[in-house]
């Protein structure tokens, strides 16, 4: 999709946010695994973030408010969600500040061309809100078969956050709440996928843009294969998969982003994002 790939490649220039490779964090991918389920066989010895500059990276004030949303989630599913009247100030927070970046700025006036968002800002940032932070049951057969369910779930959390069903790790593709869980000592990282790990090459190391990996959460949850990009800011993020969710042009769209190729998969469930990751 030509026009996808020239908003796409756009956003990726214009998030000055980014991280830099090599200054804000070092990884250490180590072994590359192949299986498609968690087994003993540890590819990775070591913690993937070798270093991470907290001071410089969370002094920004759109990942200072990102890791203030973090802590709001019951990870497992099937568990009541609730949004006290802090965490909904800080939700509305991080969606301000994030539409004063650039990207986000961008973001919106794409979509208000394409007719897929409202001109006025702050009803764009109600859909924002709808969109990613309102909740829902996550389970289909939940909400068919009991409407009455505990409302479990949202966008935001399956997708930044990760959840947790039946020992098992869904959503999950945020770089950032992967440092945080793995510095707590939550997360055994077990190596990455060479296919699905993209990285450019600078001072002699290779810097993943995208890593597929696997790793097991919480000592018990695992997830045996899943993708996230990598020093990308909060608001390229929240902003790449709002743009594919609201041009409503399929779940799986393949775009040429800068140098990369890569498939950006938005699921939809309700009126809300069900998950979203990039696939190489």
């Amino acid at each position: 999709n030509e026009e996808m790939s020239e908003i796409c490649t756009k956003l990726w220039f214009m998030d000055e946010n980014y991280c830099v490779a090599g200054e804000d964090y070092e990884i250490d991918l180590q072994g590359k695994t192949s299986p498609l389920k968690i087994t003993s066989v540890d590819r990775a010895k070591h913690n993937l973030f070798a270093y991470f500059d907290e001071d410089r990276v969370f002094s920004r004030p759109t990942y200072k408010a990102f890791r203030a949303l973090l802590d709001n989630y019951e990870a497992e599913t099937g568990n009541a969600e609730v949004v006290t009247q802090e965490e909904f100030s800080e939700n509305v927070k991080f969606i301000n500040l994030i539409m004063e970046t650039a990207v986000m700025k961008e973001v919106h006036q794409f979509l208000v061309d394409h007719d897929k968002a409202p001109a006025e800002l702050d009803d764009f940032k109600r859909l924002l809100y709808k969109i990613w932070f309102k909740l829902y049951r996550r389970s289909r057969n939940d909400r068919l078969e009991n409407s009455k369910r505990d409302l479990d779930s949202s966008g935001f959390e399956h997708v930044f956050v990760g959840e947790t069903r039946d020992h098992d790790v869904t959503g999950f593709h945020n770089w950032l709440q992967f440092y945080l869980q793995e510095k707590k000592g939550n997360i055994d990282y077990k190596g990455y996928f060479r296919r699905g790990t993209v990285s450019t090459h600078k001072f002699h190391k290779f810097y993943p843009k995208l890593i597929t990996l696997q790793f097991v959460w919480n000592k018990m949850n695992g997830k045996p294969i899943g993708s996230s990009f990598i020093g990308t800011s909060p608001e390229f993020e929240i902003g790449l998969y709002t743009l594919i969710f609201l041009m409503d042009i399929g779940e799986r769209v393949m775009v040429n982003m800068a140098d990369y190729e890569v498939e950006l998969t938005v699921f939809r469930l309700g009126k809300g994002i069900g998950s979203a990751f990039p696939v190489s």
